[in-house]
């Protein structure tokens, strides 16, 4: 692991992983724009090669991400209203609404495309400025649906997917732990 991707990251002692846990990805991936591109993540070891395989199955099949990249201190505190966009893996919170540890937080969980694929609860969405993505009849690139190569991917490395919950339904969201 870097120290300047550690560091940039948002590990703490505090975390429910070892920083020695982790593993530093780079991947390639196809961007919105058409064009290839290499992205970063953070990931727990027992899960890096399994990622890696996710990864190289989703950019085999074009499916494109807007970025990916490691997820900054900053963005824990700001407001869930932005548009951003960045498929990522490990960020040390909790879960949504809960004091328990986020599968983030463990690296054992993705988020992809978080504003592509909204989290729902209610009429809550997140991103907020995301909610024209709820309606998933309208595919547009980037939507994760239910059978698609990202959902099959996911779920040959034994990972499940969130946009088949009820309540929240969390469309972004592939884990390891089945939360």
């Amino acid at each position: 692991m870097p120290a300047d991707v550690l560091a940039r990251s948002t590990w703490q002692p505090a975390c429910p992983v070892k920083a020695s846990d982790l593993r530093y990805l780079t991947m390639s991936f196809w961007g919105f724009d058409g064009r290839a591109h290499t992205g970063e993540m953070l990931v727990n070891a027992r899960g890096a090669a399994g990622i890696t395989k996710v990864f190289g199955q989703l950019f085999a099949a074009r499916f494109p991400l807007e970025e990916m990249r490691v997820t900054a201190p900053a963005e824990l505190t700001a407001p869930p209203t932005g548009d951003g966009n960045a498929t990522s893996a490990f960020v040390c919170r909790p879960a949504r609404g809960q004091t328990t540890w986020s599968a983030h937080a463990s690296g054992l969980a993705v988020d992809v495309n978080p504003f592509c694929n909204p989290y729902t609860q209610g009429d809550l969405v997140l991103p907020e400025l995301a909610s024209a993505y709820v309606d998933r009849a309208r595919e547009r690139p980037g939507m994760v649906q239910a059978g698609d190569a990202t959902v099959r991917a996911f779920a040959a490395i034994g990972w499940s997917w969130g946009g088949t919950w009820t309540s929240p339904k969390d469309r972004m969201h592939f884990t390891a732990t089945g939360h």
